[in-house]
């Protein structure tokens, strides 16, 4: 699967890189093995840009909706680079063991904490859930917040900014639903405190 990556990376970047260029800043933040990548998520290009950002040696692993794995050909292709699917307004248990699967093996894991694309602009809530957080604890992998500025432009670069790995604490050991509550407020405003670097 890791080849089929590679493949497709090395297909889509030249175009995508001339279209829709990024700029990552902070690189140097990304640990090595598993890391739950968490970001907000303004526009369907934000895993896209991410995964350029992090460079073609560093594979992503995308939590995404169900509903795109099912679209022809597009599904295939999203399988096969390492998207997985989660059935959204409910608990999917499933999705859930494949992400704690994928972070047991070293492998790097992203989730959108508020669950869908949430635009300021067209005054959209956030409503950010306590998954990302669950997943860290339980396979005590660190968390790495990324931002990207909702607005991107065509033929200019979306600086990308990836901000310092943490581990989140606890005092029990697998967490209770207080302890993930503080932890998803605090990552929320970790990633959103990354905005001041996004110029």
């Amino acid at each position: 699967m890791r080849s089929f990556y590679k493949l497709i990376y090395a297909i889509l970047w030249p175009f995508f890189n001339l279209v829709h260029p990024n700029r990552a800043i902070g690189r140097e933040h990304i640990p090595e093995g598993a890391v739950l990548v968490c970001g907000n998520h303004t526009a369907l290009s934000d895993p896209l840009l991410l995964a350029f950002a992090f460079g073609w040696e560093q594979q992503v692993r995308p939590m995404a909706k169900a509903e795109l794995l099912q679209v022809p050909v597009i599904g295939w292709v999203l399988k096969h680079v390492g998207v997985f699917g989660v059935e959204r307004g409910r608990s999917d248990v499933v999705a859930i063991k494949q992400a704690m699967t994928y972070l047991k093996a070293g492998e790097k894991v992203l989730i959108y904490p508020e669950g869908t694309r949430v635009r300021a602009s067209r005054g959209d809530h956030s409503d950010p859930k306590m998954g990302a957080a669950m997943l860290a604890v339980r396979c005590g992998v660190p968390i790495l917040p990324v931002f990207i500025p909702e607005k991107k432009r065509w033929f200019r670069r979306t600086p990308v900014v990836i901000g310092e790995a943490y581990m989140p604490k606890v005092e029990t050991r697998k967490g209770t639903q207080e302890e993930y509550e503080a932890i998803t407020a605090d990552l929320m405003e970790r990633i959103r405190a990354l905005e001041a670097q996004a110029v």
